[in-house]
């Protein structure tokens, strides 16, 4: 099992920042994927961004702008740094992590989220 703690959520204004972070723990090896996904009032969960072990990264079209993720794998930690934040980001951020080479082939792991609010 991977456990995942996401930190770093708030309320902010339009145009601040936030960096939301991710600690991974538990059966960690193989992780291969680290993303963020976020969930809006009323909306379905949607993708935000993911990193690749190799550094590989890869954006929604909506953010990739002005969202940037990362990894310490030494330290089991990815980030979503957030710059210039509009309303419409207004949602509940989730960490997610697949395992590779598992048993069932991938596992998939959620965080419990981290609540971002943007006012105008």
């Amino acid at each position: 099992q991977v456990q995942l703690v996401e930190s770093g959520g708030g309320s902010v204004e339009a145009g601040g920042s936030l960096t939301l972070s991710c600690a991974a723990s538990g059966n960690i090896f193989s992780i291969s994927i680290m993303a963020w996904y976020r969930q809006a009032p009323g909306k379905e969960r949607e993708f935000v961004a993911e990193i690749r072990r190799n550094g590989r990264t890869d954006y929604a079209n909506s953010v990739k702008d002005r969202f940037t993720i990362s990894r310490d794998d030494a330290r089991n930690i990815a980030w979503l740094q957030i710059a210039n934040l509009k309303p419409e980001d207004t949602a509940v951020y989730y960490c997610h992590a697949r395992r590779v080479g598992t048993p069932s082939g991938v596992d998939d792991y959620w965080g419990r989220g981290t609540p971002v609010t943007v006012s105008s």
